[in-house]
């Protein structure tokens, strides 16, 4: 299943009082969709998941939906390293009228696996909804193996996987051996054209708030043969990718969106927002980044 080439994993806007301010979302959700996304996850990682209660999330995926309106895909981030609150979670999002739903490896009890796979059917099994995996080890501990991937993808609604291990080796494992129904995606920023070249179909992106249209000029770039022009862009990109991620996300590209208007607060402990140093970095790199657009 093609959800779309650039998949923005939102950002979840909060208030002075770090509540979920809905207006602020409101104008988010516009500006990704004028600016290159193709669908939007929903209280995933950078949507600050560990931080949401579940009625948040519930009413942050029936928000989105009504303000998308079909426009783009909406997918929900339901997973936790609980299956049975999973299998809660995902049937109450189901209902809201999302597109989708992205189940996370789970994290901290570390499951082997054959553990990983039963969870991850389990799951897909007790909705209706296409199912995405989401393969991040630097957060989870756990790393879902590329013959484990390959074997859900038998699953009849596990159609993708975000894969954010950044392991080109399994990236070009699991295009291989998987359907051509079953979609690959890279889950690292700075690696979208490599993972282009071995066959991903797109990315699931943090820095697609800040640089979604010139993403999405390299993408198509790529596909059209010019692949001297998209590692061009790759190139005059590159920066910013990783300034989003220079301190832990999405401090970064929060105080990013900030920067150019679009409004969407700061974030909940336990994170902080960025220091001095830290913004003096990211305005120096966004604005060097602005004199070569």
């Amino acid at each position: 299943m093609n959800f779309g080439k650039v998949v923005t994993a939102m950002v979840t806007p909060f208030n002075e009082e770090k509540e979920i301010d809905y207006n602020a979302l409101d104008n988010l959700i516009e500006y990704l969709i004028d600016n290159g996304s193709d669908g939007l996850v929903v209280a995933g990682t950078t949507g600050e998941s560990p931080t949401l209660s579940n009625e948040e999330k519930l009413a942050l995926f029936s928000h989105t939906v009504q303000k998308v309106n079909g426009r783009v895909s909406v997918i929900a981030g339901t997973g936790s390293n609980q299956t049975k609150g999973s299998i809660e979670l995902s049937q109450a999002a189901e209902k809201t009228g999302v597109d989708a739903i992205m189940l996370v490896t789970p994290y901290y009890n570390k499951p082997s696996q054959d553990g990983l796979y039963e969870h991850f059917k389990t799951v897909a099994n007790a909705v209706q909804l296409p199912v995405m995996l989401y393969n991040v080890p630097g957060r989870t501990s756990v790393d879902l193996a590329a013959e484990t991937a390959i074997r859900l993808s038998a699953v009849d609604n596990i159609v993708a996987i975000k894969d954010a291990s950044g392991d080109m080796d399994k990236l070009t494992e699991m295009v291989a051996q998987t359907d051509a129904s079953f979609s690959v995606y890279s889950g690292e920023d700075a690696i979208t054209l490599p993972s282009l070249a071995v066959g991903a179909i797109g990315i699931v992106s943090v820095s697609g708030h800040i640089i979604g249209n010139e993403m999405q000029e390299m993408i198509a770039a790529y596909e059209q043969g010019a692949v001297k022009k998209a590692a061009a862009i790759h190139q005059r990109i590159l920066p910013v990718m990783q300034e989003m991620f220079a301190a832990p996300s999405p401090a970064p590209v929060k105080a990013a969106l900030n920067r150019i208007g679009v409004h969407v607060g700061g974030v909940r402990l336990p994170l902080l927002p960025l220091n001095d140093e830290q913004l003096q970095s990211l305005n120096h790199k966004l604005d060097l980044f602005e004199k070569v657009k």
